[in-house]
């Protein structure tokens, strides 16, 4: 109990010396460029507070429960206990024995994605910029598939050996390609929505789920092989909600009977 309150309270600590930059900004901006007071300076001030207690919280569940579990779940799932069902038999190294690593990683990439608070705001924002046009649900569904796709993907990669570097240039390729025949209008959308799922709740599940998965597969480095899916989260979200914008342009079209 002790250790976590003195824990809580050097989180907290390291926090506030985080979060006073930004507070110093904004506060220096307004009061000694703008010249203005700042209207509902308690409101604001309260905000600040709850922000620096939601990270100081939400940086100590990070290191005692998401970090851990996900690096647990990828253990046991890599075991090889578990794959072969014989304990303390020899670890595999086919690719097709990982099957339930697959399934997990596109599980927790769409799980973790939907309920990405960032993710979240900017469906709203586009449902609101675009005058109900575009659906914060059919957004937030889109981006999840794409992070579900590309999760499970780069665990293929750390399983294979393969070099990360051919993927993300095929990926890139593809959406240079995508983007050439979308419609304007999505595209910013789609570049962002690849940016906004690498946050608070994905970043760590992926990042410990690729640090237990290499430290559990034969002749996989943790620092090597267990990086690099976040850039899977962030690549195929654009794929697939420029893929998204392709499917609602076809059904519209049908739907006039083009």
């Amino acid at each position: 109990m002790w250790d976590l309150l003195r824990h809580l309270l050097e989180t907290g600590i390291s926090t506030l010396g985080d979060v006073a930059p930004i507070a110093a900004i904004l506060f220096g901006f307004q009061y000694l460029v703008i010249r203005q007071p700042l209207p509902h300076l308690k409101t604001i001030i309260t905000g600040f507070v709850y922000v620096a207690l939601g990270l100081t919280l939400f940086l100590v569940g990070l290191e005692r429960a998401l970090f851990p579990l996900g690096t647990l779940m990828a253990e046991q799932l890599s075991d090889p206990a578990f794959i072969n069902g014989v304990e303390g038999g020899p670890s595999s190294s086919d690719w097709r024995d990982y099957v339930w690593i697959y399934v997990y990683a596109a599980a927790i990439g769409f799980a973790t994605t939907i309920a990405e608070p960032s993710l979240i705001a900017v469906a709203l924002k586009a449902n609101q910029a675009s005058g109900g046009g575009i659906s914060a649900w059919g957004l937030r569904i889109a981006v999840a598939i794409g992070v579900a796709v590309g999760v499970s993907l780069g665990t293929f990669r750390i399983i294979t050996g393969t070099p990360l570097h051919y993927y993300i240039i095929a990926g890139y390729i593809v959406v240079i390609l995508q983007t050439l025949r979308a419609d304007r209008t999505i595209i910013p959308l789609a570049y962002d929505s690849g940016g906004v799922t690498t946050s608070t709740v994905t970043v760590p599940l992926v990042a410990a789920l690729g640090i237990g998965l290499a430290s559990s597969v034969p002749g996989r480095s943790p620092l090597i092989d267990g990086f690099g899916l976040i850039a899977f989260a962030s690549l195929f979200p654009i794929v697939s909600v420029l893929g998204y914008s392709w499917l609602v342009a076809w059904t519209r079209r049908r739907g006039r009977g083009e």
